[in-house]
């Protein structure tokens, strides 16, 4: 299946004394690289190696995101981390939304060999009662309307489909349940970005992540000027800033 343009993978291998710093950053649910790859340039350009890779099923058609499950998309970030952890003397991971939960997973399977977590707008669950019929409809039904282009500024098209695939659904539903059952063994620090207004993922997520992860520096940011897909919106600017900053400080102390 040819890959969308727009969903070309992105990578860096670093430059001057941040190259010893890798970053992982993974898009969300039926987007592509296009939603992260501003930030992972922000990051090369500070000389961080940077790793943004396309998962499975996604960036070609929603139909063939329908034959692909969690543990695909997983694999694909595990493999990823292992080649960065090779390279680097450090390695941060950042996720949107269901990217948010494979990174924490990651950061439940491999402890310290992640020095912090970025999240923004991540999902761990739903509110949606509708998802508690999705076995069944997953079976008779192939997708529904998509959630793409949550974005407040005008003009930006994150590129993800217009159509849910429910098979995919279901097996991220699995994976929320996964990584909710962990989240207290993850330590590590962890950098918070929410949308106060997220027509996506509701706040509950945020909520359950941080009220059981162990991590003792934990810092949540709210997002006034941005909806879901921050990473594309108008607070991406301010995002991108505070988690060099993130990196830059934890980097920083590792080395004192």
């Amino acid at each position: 299946m040819p890959v969308q343009a727009h969903a070309e993978e992105f990578r860096s291998a670093g430059t001057g004394e941040n190259a010893a710093v890798g970053v992982l950053l993974s898009h969300g649910f039926t987007g592509s690289p296009r939603s992260m790859r501003p930030f992972g340039e922000h990051l090369a350009a500070a000389g961080y190696g940077v790793a943004v890779p396309r998962l499975p099923g996604h960036g070609t058609s929603w139909q063939e995101m329908n034959r692909t499950t969690w543990q695909e998309w997983y694999a694909v970030l595990d493999n990823e981390l292992e080649r960065l952890r090779k390279e680097h003397d450090q390695v941060f991971v950042i996720g949107l939304s269901m990217g948010g939960c494979l990174t924490l997973r990651l950061a439940e399977e491999h402890g310290t060999d992640i020095s912090g977590v970025v999240l923004v707008n991540p999902s761990v669950q739903t509110d949606d009662k509708r998802l508690a019929l999705l076995p069944v409809l997953a079976r008779v039904l192939p997708s529904f309307p998509g959630i793409s282009n949550d974005i407040k500024m005008s003009g930006v098209d994150e590129g993800a489909y217009d159509r849910m695939p429910l098979r995919a659904l279901l097996s991220l539903s699995q994976l929320w349940k996964v990584t909710r059952a962990d989240l207290a063994k993850i330590t590590q620090p962890v950098l918070l970005f929410r949308s106060t207004v997220d027509h996506v993922v509701e706040p509950s997520s945020g909520r359950t992540i941080l009220s059981s992860i162990s991590s003792r520096d934990v810092t949540e940011t709210l997002l006034e000027d941005s909806y879901h897909v921050a990473t594309l919106d108008n607070d991406a600017p301010r995002i991108f800033a505070d988690s060099a900053a993130f990196i830059s400080r934890l980097s920083g102390r590792h080395d004192a």
